[in-house]
């Protein structure tokens, strides 16, 4: 297996950057049965959290990680916990967040399987 840091850091930059410019193609990247938390909104299933992501309430979008851990966890999965800032258009003042995810492998890549999300407030 890869060393999981790298593979932590290469995937939440590929999320990133996707979520960035063409969120519609975040939905590939989850399994098909899949969990998302959103600012405590839970949603499951690879089709339903690609609908969450696509209607959320803005276009644009610019994440900024400030730190990145990674953990391995059971069956060669990895765990990830970032945390940064976000900015959406129009805006001026960015957001706190965090966010957690588990990757599974899967047919030698990842795959996300569990997903939180939150903005710190405060």
């Amino acid at each position: 297996m890869a060393n999981p840091k790298d593979v932590g850091k290469a995937f939440v930059d590929h999320y990133y950057n996707t979520f960035d410019t063409n969120r519609s193609a975040l939905g590939g990247l989850y399994t098909a049965e899949a969990m998302l938390t959103f600012e405590g909104t839970e949603t499951q299933g690879q089709q339903a959290i690609q609908q969450k992501l696509s209607s959320l309430p803005f276009q644009q979008c610019k994440h900024h990680v400030a730190s990145l851990d990674v953990q391995l966890s059971n069956a060669n999965g990895i765990i990830v916990f970032a945390t940064g800032q976000l900015l959406t258009e129009g805006e001026s003042n960015p957001l706190k967040f965090s966010q957690v995810f588990h990757l599974v492998s899967s047919n030698n890549s990842f795959a996300l399987t569990n997903d939180l999300f939150r903005l710190n407030y405060g």
